[in-house]
């Protein structure tokens, strides 16, 4: 394994601890700057927006910069970003800096799946994708547990002065073990990476993926208050059950990853199918523990184990122009992020109870299937027409080499 992919990783670790450490301790900071649960939400949805803006702005901004510079400086962003939400005095503050943190994530991701797949053969691709965003899963297993923890602990301040941290460790670890040679920075225009957006199956595997990460993202925002008011869990618990999602994000995205290098499309219907079925289920018995604790594995799972085949799948439909495109499609798991955060407090402040964000979340999910399906058939009828012109040439060129 390239060592780069272990830096790459840790500054993925610190992202995704960033994203989702909040989901835990949304209460606690509700109540210190005496907001609403929705309002607090947009701590999470306002961050997923922020991504979007800086998956395209800093990406496009930065596409003839050498990528490990740029990775380097969207690293110092984030640390300002967190270190800004720890001191925060007011809830606009504290929005502020989770927005200054948010704009490296996009392309921070977008830029650093294009070095990673670089490092590896290309049968590995989403592999090494997958590898990445370890750092992302491992986030959720061992930092969004023991970072609950400690904000619940000694405040929820202490957790994103942790994070700047880690933001200082994932910028050693990126200068120091990072190396890209000069054949792989090639220069990059942005007008030649815009050609990627000609491509209807780009602009279908964006959708997809705000969709189906729309739909674990409508159940999993209020989680918190799912656990507590629904199954019944002690809130000294939520950590602890955070870790089984965890869990689940890291089997599933090792899995999927694997998976899709062998059967792209085939292994996405399959997860995202399998995820309506969890949510679902998850909705109708979430007062059960027993149900929960499984379901909380298996919506981690299946959710995640499709992000590396979309991020594989978007890079090798943009063709030689795959950086910005893949900055797009973080930006795209962030729209699906905040569509389902703010669908999920559409249906709490709407008096629906603690269950609504799940069931918003499977029917977002739903459509995520059927773009899929569409999608794959599209895909499935471009590749037959290619075969059937590769054939028809061939058997032309036969026939003159016979009559020759």
């Amino acid at each position: 394994m390239p060592l780069g992919l272990i830096a790459l990783a840790l500054g993925a670790f610190g992202i995704g601890l960033t994203e989702f450490v909040i989901m835990g301790l949304l209460p606690e900071v509700a109540g210190d700057f005496q907001v609403t649960e929705a309002t607090a939400g947009w701590l999470i949805s306002g961050y997923a927006l922020a991504v979007v803006v800086g998956a395209l702005g800093l990406t496009a901004a930065t596409t003839k910069l050498p990528r490990k510079p740029v990775l380097l400086g969207l690293i110092v962003l984030f640390i300002i970003g967190n270190v800004l939400t720890a001191t925060a005095v007011t809830y606009e503050m504290a929005l502020l800096g989770r927005i200054i943190a948010a704009l490296c994530h996009g392309a921070f991701f977008g830029v650093g799946s294009v070095v990673a797949a670089g490092l590896v053969a290309p049968e590995r691709k989403a592999g090494a994708i997958a590898i990445m965003f370890t750092g992302l899963t491992a986030a959720n297993v061992l930092g969004v547990p023991f970072g609950t923890f400690l904000g619940q602990q000694a405040g929820w301040r202490s957790t994103f002065w942790a994070i700047s941290a880690i933001g200082v460790l994932a910028f050693v670890g990126i200068a120091f073990l990072v190396t890209i040679s000069h054949e792989e920075q090639e220069e990059v225009h942005l007008r030649h990476e815009l050609r990627a957006f000609r491509s209807g199956q780009v602009w279908l595997s964006l959708l997809v993926t705000v969709l189906a990460y729309g739909g674990m993202f409508g159940a999993f925002t209020y989680i918190a208050y799912t656990l507590t008011e629904v199954s019944g869990f002690a809130s000294s618990a939520v950590p602890w059950l955070l870790v089984l999602f965890g869990a689940g994000l890291v089997v599933g995205n090792t899995v999927g990853g694997k998976l899709a290098d062998k059967a792209l499309d085939l292994t996405l219907f399959v997860f995202i199918v399998a995820l309506v079925i969890v949510l679902i289920v998850f909705a109708l018995f979430a007062a059960s523990q027993i149900v929960t604790i499984i379901a909380l594995v298996l919506m981690g799972g299946f959710g995640f184990g499709t992000v590396p085949g979309l991020q594989t799948r978007i890079m090798i439909y943009a063709g030689g122009a795959p950086t910005l495109a893949s900055g797009a499609n973080i930006g795209a798991f962030n729209v699906g992020n905040a569509i389902g955060a703010w669908a999920g407090g559409l249906g709490l402040a709407a008096g629906l109870g603690y269950t609504a964000p799940i069931w918003i979340g499977a029917g977002i999910t739903v459509l995520a299937v059927v773009v899929m399906t569409i999608a794959w058939g599209n895909a499935h009828r471009s590749q037959f027409t290619t075969d059937s012109q590769s054939a028809g040439a061939s058997a032309t060129a036969a026939s003159l080499a016979a009559a020759d």
